[in-house]
């Protein structure tokens, strides 16, 4: 009876391993078909998710870094610095890291045509109106750009913020340099603030003791093309100067970043028309650098011949 009895418990336990090694590959099988379904197990042959627990949520709530809006807590923080919250939604990372100044902080001293110091006249831009201001904190001369948009019209307000965020990629002498911004938490106003420039160069031949260098226009567009920035609007008003002779380039308003190895569909609506490449003209969607050059190529001629080149009135190539 005695060894009955061990060899029946003997047999109990190989059966017990046996049963606990078939319900391990089990479970291993099992957590194997979690994780290739992203972390969902099928319960009665529906699928159900898996509910983390509160550290998992916590780890799984960090923000992904490659979205252009900001987590809700950067938002709180953007409002409280006295950002607009229609903007701080929208563009979030155009104005992140920036505090804005109030608009009390400046006095205004004229109106302008694109930076271009015209005292007696009154102009607008297409996309905005530019003031002659004095900064009354530090008693600095700049200049105010009125961005002009639509604050309830979200592509409206991205279309600025390229603007703000490409700005803020630049970093060179031949490159106007974004030194703020304007607004406060009701306003529904933006104001970008320069340095002031004391001419523009369709405008030099009033003030023919000014010199410069035209290098400095290539310089300030390798650095842009470096930048992966095309600008898309070179022309004699954008091209400022001041009585040192430094020459700046100004309003990225129809910039756009590109990428050279991943083409992608732009628009042939850019560049005004007179500095527009032929590409554009036959509207070309895939292009690059090229259109800055031509626009520049244009602008060195026209130093050259005392005139513009091409003055044309329509997009007609060939009449």
């Amino acid at each position: 009876m005695g060894r009955l009895n061990c060899k029946k418990m003997r047999g109990n336990v190989v059966l017990a391993r046996a049963s606990k090694r078939k319900e391990e590959v089990e479970v291993g099988k099992a957590e194997e078909s979690v994780v290739q379904n992203g972390g969902n197990v099928k319960e009665g042959g529906e699928e159900v998710k898996n509910k983390p627990s509160k550290g998992e949520r916590r780890r799984s709530s960090k923000p992904n870094p490659r979205l252009s809006n900001p987590p809700n807590h950067v938002h709180g923080e953007q409002v409280a610095a006295g950002w607009p919250s229609w903007l701080s939604k929208v563009a979030g990372e155009a104005i992140n890291g920036l505090i804005p100044r109030r608009a009390d902080t400046f006095e205004k001293l004229n109106k302008l045509i694109a930076f271009v110091v015209l005292f007696s006249n009154v102009g607008q831009g297409t996309y905005s109106n530019v003031y002659k201001a004095k900064d009354t904190l530090t008693g600095k001369i700049v200049a105010l750009k009125k961005v002009r948009f639509d604050n309830l019209e979200p592509e409206s307000v991205k279309f600025m913020a390229r603007e703000i965020l490409i700005l803020r990629h630049m970093d060179h002498p031949n490159v106007v340099k974004l030194e703020g911004l304007v607004t406060s938490r009701m306003s529904c106003s933006l104001y970008l603030v320069f340095e002031y420039m004391e001419h523009d160069l369709a405008g030099l031949a009033t003030s023919p003791t000014v010199k410069f260098t035209e290098s400095q226009l290539l310089s300030g567009l390798e650095h842009c093309h470096n930048r992966l920035v095309l600008h898309r609007d070179i022309k004699g008003s954008n091209l400022l100067i001041d009585n040192e002779g430094i020459l700046r380039i100004a309003d990225f308003g129809l910039a756009s970043f590109f990428d050279p190895n991943q083409k992608h569909p732009m628009t042939s609506r850019v560049v005004t028309l007179w500095y527009r490449p032929p590409e554009l003209l036959l509207g070309a969607t895939d292009y690059g650098v090229g259109v800055d050059l031509w626009s520049a190529g244009c602008i060195l001629a026209e130093l050259l011949a005392g005139k513009p080149i091409m003055p044309g009135r329509t997009e007609v190539i060939f009449e």
